[in-house]
């Protein structure tokens, strides 16, 4: 027997299917189903997938196909289950703050990844909507998105070429901290933030490149670094 919110995703996903051939972006998922994460989402396609009522298909991004549904008896335990649990849940159980509910290890969250960002002379960024599976863990509170790092500036501080940089949006920064750096509005670096009167001094970690000095003005915070991805070829 399915949960209700297993039951509500595969029924959501069945009725798209239906009516347009496409399954939903996992943003869409989460809207439907009212999550605040798409973590969620990921538990709920997992469990389907092990009960053989759901499948992803191989080599194809957002592809999934619907194997079977359950009986009309189901869904009245489903609905009826789901209703004696809400209103339980509106009686007895205190409201709970975000960070306060555990993490378990394999949960994953879909973060934006916007291109490269350099770990050496300024390039662009902030470009491409693609989507990076991230571990939740790796993650605190806030809006993030992820960077590709291209350049060797920061590798002795454990960043290299390739990886994958995740980011917390953010205009503000402590002095000492790796920020992503938005210079002149055009070009973005990954460096470490250091304020220096009428100045932004931006430091690398790696004694072949020299710091690079500009007036405050001419920096925008574009958020701090939270965690780092990588990939082993």
């Amino acid at each position: 027997m399915l949960t209700a919110k297993q039951f509500e995703l595969l029924n959501f996903i069945h009725q798209r299917l239906e009516e347009t051939g496409i399954s939903p972006s996992f943003e869409e998922m989460k809207e439907a189903l009212g999550l605040k994460s798409k973590s969620g989402i990921h538990r709920l396609i997992s469990a389907l997938e092990e009960r053989s009522f759901l499948r992803r298909l191989p080599n194809r991004a957002r592809a999934l196909e619907v194997i079977k549904l359950p009986d009309m008896g189901q869904e009245t335990a489903v609905k009826l289950n789901k209703d004696i649990i809400e209103t339980v849940q509106k009686k007895s159980l205190p409201d709970l703050p975000a960070n306060s509910i555990p993490v378990a290890a394999n949960d994953v969250i879909e973060i934006p990844l916007h291109g490269k960002i350099a770990a050496g002379v300024p390039i662009e960024a902030m470009e491409g909507q693609n989507s990076l599976a991230v571990p939740l863990a790796l993650l605190g509170s806030g809006e993030h998105y992820a960077l590709e790092v291209s350049g060797d500036s920061m590798v002795e501080a454990g960043i290299f070429d390739g990886d994958y940089a995740l980011i917390k949006r953010t205009q503000t920064a402590r002095d000492g901290e790796i920020v992503v750096a938005l210079v002149r509005n055009e070009e973005a670096t990954l460096k470490y933030l250091r304020k220096n009167g009428p100045n932004i001094q931006l430091d690398p970690a790696n004694v072949a490149y020299e710091p690079q000095i500009y007036p405050a003005e001419e920096v925008a915070i574009q958020g701090t670094l939270a965690g780092l991805l990588r990939r082993y070829h």
